[in-house]
């Protein structure tokens, strides 16, 4: 018989990928799939025919019907170029009651307990199914998983609900913002900057668009927020931009300006607003680019767009982690996950997993080895709601 590896195990395993988003998850995938079946369960592994070098992976344990629980992860993570780290950082190591290492916490200590959850549920008589669900490239812009719920739908039965495991502390996060990115390329036209009025500076044009930006953070914060948006922090939709790159040098009028500019969005705020609002504001710089040089042009492309989560009234996902968690407060967050995607494909979801987000994406990643007991403890409670007890 297949050994059955404990979360502890599984975690070091995992960790053990560098699945950097930019680079392939396939070692990851096919690994958890050849363990999978060493215990009799199907995996479905769906590559991605876009990227060949991406999989994500799905699977049902129980009885064949819908209605089961989906426990939802990414396996892509953050890159560590760049950023001190005093450890291997694709080496589990436990110190002073953590365990460090990318992703443990973002979010491979969740991919680990769900993983050893749906083992252990195949070794037992479950009464309402039980599935397992790893994604792509979450985190650049959870662009993986709407992908990887359409796979699933007709392959395996359809869930009721999903529970995606992101840092929470194991609070029961029931709303969070939507994203939606647009690369933005401002293409001007080079002249000496003695004579800058002949020609169109790129970065000088971008910044007007920066600058629409600051307008617009301005005026929602000063907005009385509606009552979807009020327990958020901050509570209103952000225009953000964090990168910028352009120019050849400080006498000429820079040729070229790219940035990308990002949007988070409250539970209530239409994104085709904000997003006819943006490419308006392009639009009116554009023409007046073109107005000095006809071939300058502004080019946008989208780079991501990723639904809010909207709290569900008596959801059916919140009512299944409240009862095992035993937490009834309130919980929002202004990061974006896959449960609004779900959410959006018909599934009730809700966020609920070990360590804090605050250790996220940073150098010396860590997860508390009190917050996967508490994983564990969780999924044990699962099983046995699962299984009727």
């Amino acid at each position: 018989m297949a050994e059955r590896l404990p979360p502890r195990a599984l975690l070091d395993k995992l960790v053990s990928f560098p699945t950097v988003s930019r680079d392939t998850n396939l070692p990851l995938i096919e690994w958890v799939a050849e363990y999978l079946q060493s215990h009799g369960i199907t995996p479905h592994v769906w590559p991605d025919p876009d990227q060949p070098e991406k999989a994500a992976l799905f699977a049902h344990v129980g009885p064949e019907e819908e209605g089961g629980l989906v426990l939802s992860g990414h396996t892509d993570v953050v890159p560590v170029d760049g950023q001190e780290w005093s450890t291997d950082p694709f080496t589990v190591t436990e110190r002073d009651g953590r365990i460090y290492g990318r992703g443990t916490c973002d979010m491979k200590g969740f991919d680990a307990l769900a993983i050893w959850a749906l083992v252990e549920a195949q070794h037992m008589a479950i009464t309402r199914p039980l599935q397992l669900a790893l994604s792509f490239d979450e985190e650049v812009g959870c662009t993986g998983a709407p992908k990887m719920i359409a796979a699933m739908q007709g392959v395996i039965p359809k869930a009721s609900a999903v529970i995606v495991g992101e840092p929470s502390r194991f609070q029961a996060v029931t709303g969070h913002k939507g994203g939606q990115g647009f690369d933005t390329d401002v293409q001007g036209f080079e002249v000496h900057s003695s004579i800058m009025h002949t020609g169109v500076n790129a970065i000088m044009e971008a910044a007007k668009l920066i600058d629409w930006a600051n307008q617009r953070n301005t005026e929602s914060a000063a907005a009385t927020p509606g009552p979807l948006a009020a327990a958020f922090d901050p509570p209103w939709t952000t225009a953000h931009v964090g990168m910028i790159s352009g120019g050849t040098a400080h006498n000429i009028t820079s040729k070229d300006c790219r940035f990308p500019m990002d949007f988070r969005f409250v539970p209530g705020d239409d994104p085709e607003t904000w997003r006819k609002d943006y490419f308006d504001a392009v639009a009116e710089v554009e023409a007046a680019m073109q107005a000095v040089r006809p071939e300058a042009r502004i080019t946008l492309s989208e780079r991501f767009a990723v639904p809010a989560l909207a709290p569900e009234h008596e959801g059916e996902a919140e009512l299944l982690v409240r009862r095992l968690t035993g937490d009834n407060a309130s919980h929002v967050v202004s990061y974006a996950t896959e449960a609004g995607q779900f959410q959006e494909a018909g599934y009730s979801a809700v966020v609920c997993g070990p360590g804090d987000i605050a250790q996220a994406h940073q150098p010396d990643e860590y997860l508390e080895i009190s917050q996967f007991q508490a994983g564990e403890d969780f999924m044990r409670r699962l099983l046995a709601t699962l299984k009727g007890d």
